[in-house]
């Protein structure tokens, strides 16, 4: 079955930065474009970055444009965020996911920007 686990998170302050990850397994996931989604306190599902299978094409939202970087190994089965320049409404947690709405997720990595 489709397993998605996601690992990184934690407690940063406003600028800094961390790098998330995902360890997919249970399909082909070099034939499949992966999302990152997030939902902050009080707040639905936001997509935020996007990855077509071989890793050449990626997409951001404006809110994460410029700071946040989407890659993925498809020989270790895993994808990544790397987030720099942190701001406190970044604070949510972080899934992967098979789809942009974030239907087929992962359990989720929680995220606080905090001084």
């Amino acid at each position: 079955q489709v397993q998605l686990v996601e690992s990184g998170g934690g407690l940063v302050q406003p600028g800094g930065s961390l790098r998330l990850s995902c360890a997919a397994s249970g399909f082909s996931f070099s034939t499949y474009w992966m999302y990152w989604v997030r939902q902050a306190p009080g707040k639905g599902l936001e997509w935020i970055s996007a990855i077509n299978g071989p890793g050449s094409s990626t997409y951001y939202s404006d809110s994460v444009k410029g700071r946040f970087t989407i890659s993925r190994d498809n020989a270790k089965n895993t994808l990544s965020l790397q987030m720099n320049s942190l701001k406190s409404e970044d604070t949510a947690v972080y899934y992967c996911a098979k789809d942009p709405a974030g239907a087929n997720r992962g359990q989720g990595t929680q995220v606080t920007v905090s001084s």
